[in-house]
């Protein structure tokens, strides 16, 4: 009966090991991630403004896409400097509403649209909001898993006896017409490609 009880009782520190390691696991990976986010951030801090600067004299006629990059880069300056989430989220935001703009007078003029400096500096800016999109899907994922482990039974009697505490991920707002789901966005949309 005691080799039993014994043998319980080790099962059930193992286990207590195991969901421990687990939780500190995830910690330690939800770091990394906000540590990837801040380099990707720092990535683009560099890179774009030298690649802004080698097709500058192809978009001089446009100038509000240049007064939207210069504060898309100060808002990635910011969020660097910070290292604050809300700062970092208005930062791809930023990145991601010049993307758009840029490809639309890319597409109008043709000599643009040909030249490889543009052509690289287009996909940069793809591949870094990507990137940027990539880091933050991971610390949503991983706050999730980490979250959902302190709630569930019997993970979370592990996590409250070391006072595991729940990660706050991505914060977003939780109002407003991001979060609800208009009558035309439930429609098809529909592409014409002719002109």
């Amino acid at each position: 009966m005691t080799k039993f009880l014994l043998v319980v009782i080790l099962g059930l520190v193992v286990y207590a090991i195991s969901i421990y390691n687990s939780l500190q696991q995830l910690k330690t990976q939800i770091v990394a991630s906000i540590q990837e986010i801040g380099n990707q951030l720092k990535r683009q801090a560099s890179l774009i403004p030298n690649l802004e600067s080698s097709v500058k004299a192809y978009l001089q006629h446009e100038k509000g896409i240049f007064k939207l990059l210069t504060e898309a880069r100060k808002s990635v300056d910011k969020a660097d400097k910070s290292g604050s989430l809300k700062d970092i989220d208005q930062a791809v935001a930023s990145l991601q509403s010049v993307l758009p703009q840029i490809q639309v007078v890319v597409e109008s003029n043709p000599e643009l649209k040909a030249d490889k400096s543009v052509t690289k500096f287009m996909d940069e800016l793809t591949d870094t909001a990507d990137k940027l999109m990539y880091a933050r899907r991971s610390l949503i994922d991983l706050s999730q898993s980490y979250n959902q482990k302190l709630v569930m039974f019997p993970s979370n009697l592990i996590a409250n006896v070391f006072g595991f505490k729940p990660e706050t991920g991505l914060t977003t707002v939780t109002t407003g017409s991001h979060v609800s789901v208009s009558q035309a966005e439930t429609k098809d949309v529909k592409v014409n490609l002719d002109s």
